[in-house]
């Protein structure tokens, strides 16, 4: 698939094999957001200095995700923190990743009724199989998982995302606990990339999950208070 992002990657492995949205809403579009930071980040047009977000590059890279998130940051008159970004970014942003994997054929969308009344959207493969370019994915965090030592900048931050939504526990589940949770240390702490980029992972990763664990606390006290 031409122009994939860390977003569409991070969609795919998101998703089940019947299409449906294991991360729930909003959680997903948090860690797209987030993805668009780090990609941005990995190709030199982003760093966070002092807890903020700021332009290093304003080229456009050619990926209308990517390059319209860089042109909301660069635009806005404040410097604000990346859980800011990844606020504003995140709203309609499945969708938009997800349209972009129907037009490229790596995904169908299907519309259909749970019970025939709640209104639901999946999707799947086309052919029932799962997508190379997930596959791919998978096997790279996989292999990084498994291994010792550096590891690939890009793989590196799409295995910080997973963890950040909480996907690690699904992806990882036939790994040792004790192995998962030293390697997951040794990926966010480890000399495998500069310092503004590891950095930029960091906060980025911290950014997602504060995203996450505030929405899921307001569904918490939203159900018990019903």
């Amino acid at each position: 698939m031409a122009d994939l992002t860390l977003a569409h990657e991070l969609a795919l492995l998101g998703h089940d094999d019947a299409g449906v949205n294991r991360l729930g809403s909003p959680h997903l579009g948090y860690g797209l957001a987030g993805a668009l930071l780090l990609d941005l980040a990995l190709a030199g047009r982003l760093a966070v200095t002092d807890g903020r977000v700021s332009v290093t590059g304003a080229e456009p890279l050619g990926v209308p995700l990517l390059d319209d998130a860089l042109t909301r940051i660069a635009s806005d008159e404040k410097r604000r923190k990346p859980k800011d970004w990844v606020g504003r970014l995140a709203k309609g942003l499945p969708e938009r990743v997800l349209d972009g994997l129907v037009d490229a054929g790596v995904l169908r969308r299907e519309s259909d009724r749970v019970l025939w009344v709640f209104p639901r959207t999946r999707y799947p493969s086309p052919t029932g199989a799962e997508p190379a370019v997930e596959a791919d994915a998978r096997r790279r965090m996989l292999a990084a998982m498994a291994a010792q030592g550096p590891v690939e900048p890009r793989t590196a931050a799409l295995i910080s995302l997973s963890r950040a939504v909480g996907l690690d526990r699904k992806l990882f589940r036939d790994l040792p606990k004790d192995q998962v949770k030293r390697r997951l240390a040794e990926i966010s702490e480890g000399s495998w990339a500069s310092d503004a980029t590891r950095r930029a992972i960091m906060e980025t990763q911290a950014a997602v999950m504060a995203a996450t664990s505030a929405a899921t606390t307001a569904a918490i006290v939203t159900t018990a208070g019903s």
